[in-house]
């Protein structure tokens, strides 16, 4: 900053850590270059989406207690786009006064399914009915539990680890190894809500959003913003959001996936402590997008503005079946000529079926036009080889 003088004084950037360098690393790095911070990226491939757009890259595995300690000595705050992180490197980091977002003690809970849905349970959040089950073995003695969801305790993510067991015959499709066996509740919608959790306790919640998922791959397929739903329903959407991110304790920001079932009960399914699909559209459709939104909480700047420019509906773009190779985009040309469209492509070389190789941003003041932009979109544009 200038003095009197006429001489310049150099600040001292914040140096921020990013533990995974994939998508999420990607359009977080992106949103980075607007502020006063040096940036650092841990993943074990130089070739990663978020490789070339940070100030520093550590090649190292973000799952080795040594990788993750060494890579935040010296940071002033670190944050992850994936959950499978060493929180104990991360807890002997928070010690040392480094500020992790969130907290490790939050993405310990968060991480593990099976004391997530434990932490609802304790702190009376409403979630579906849930057994704990060690192995196979007790699976199959829990078989009048069924319908049921079966969901891995840790490893499960982008629709790995989840396993629909709708009667006994579907119990060999389970998994030998610990995981939450979930009631399977009938749904109407499903909605997810992101909120934002500064070092001093304020909070910004973005509105929330109906979720449209790929059964077949238990993907988000698209995604319409804000989600229509009855006043009443909303609030209790949003309390019960706003009751999980304020028992978590822990700043930074979250994404609760909700359920509302046919008798308008609202369910928490799953929370994500990071930014999130279910926010990719805020970076157009929001005055400060989920990305930005971080940026602001680390460096301890205001929180931004949640309120929508336009509404908005995204649609992702998966690898198509049958090819796998050199991702070729067909059908961006056509879509490109919709007005308001906005590509989002994550620089992954390869593809492969259901793979997350992108997304696309639709904004329209009418719904309708939005559901058949996605649409469109969805049956347009092919990521093949």
């Amino acid at each position: 900053m200038p003095t009197s003088a006429g001489r310049f004084y150099i600040c001292a950037m914040t140096k921020v850590g990013i533990l995974g360098g994939g998508q999420l690393g990607r359009m977080l790095l992106q949103a980075a270059a607007n502020y006063p911070v040096e940036t650092y990226l841990m993943e074990n491939d130089a070739g990663c989406p978020a490789a070339h757009l940070c100030h520093h890259f550590i090649s190292g595995d973000i799952k080795n207690f040594d990788d993750v300690y060494q890579f935040g000595k010296g940071l002033d705050a670190i944050t992850i786009e994936i959950e499978s992180v060493n929180e104990a490197a991360l807890e002997k980091l928070e010690s040392e006064g480094v500020r992790i977002y969130p907290k490790p003690a939050a993405l310990k809970t968060i991480k593990n399914k099976i004391l997530q849905k434990q932490f609802y349970k304790d702190n009376e959040v409403p979630t579906a009915d849930f057994l704990i089950t060690q192995n196979i073995n007790e699976l199959t003695n829990n078989s009048s539990f069924l319908p049921a969801v079966h969901k891995l305790a840790t490893g499960g993510f982008d629709g790995r680890g989840v396993q629909v067991i709708e009667t006994k015959d579907d119990i060999s499709k389970g998994f030998d190894a610990p995981a939450v066996l979930e009631k399977m509740v009938k749904i109407k919608k499903e909605i997810a809500v992101i909120i934002a959790v500064s070092d001093t306790g304020d909070t910004a919640m973005y509105p929330a959003v109906d979720m449209i998922f790929d059964n077949r791959l238990n993907l988000l397929e698209y995604q319409v913003s804000p989600a229509v739903l009855p006043e009443k329903i909303l609030w209790k959407v949003e309390a019960i959001a706003g009751k999980v991110v304020r028992d978590l304790q822990s700043a930074g920001i979250f994404a609760i996936e909700l359920f509302v079932d046919h008798n308008d009960n609202v369910y928490v399914n799953e929370t994500a402590p990071r930014v999130h699909n279910s926010g990719h559209h805020t970076i157009e459709a929001n005055f400060s997008s989920q990305f930005d939104m971080l940026w602001r909480v680390m460096l301890g700047y205001p929180l931004g503005s949640t309120e929508h420019i336009l509404p908005a509906a995204i649609v992702n773009l998966l690898g198509a079946e049958g090819y796998s190779g050199e991702a070729v985009y067909e059908g961006l040309n056509e879509i490109l000529q919709i007005e308001n469209v906005f590509v989002h492509i994550y620089g992954k070389k390869e593809t492969r079926p259901g793979r997350k190789m992108g997304h696309i941003t639709i904004l329209s003041k009418e719904k309708q036009e939005l559901v058949h932009q996605a649409n469109r979109i969805k049956n347009t544009v092919r990521v093949i080889t």
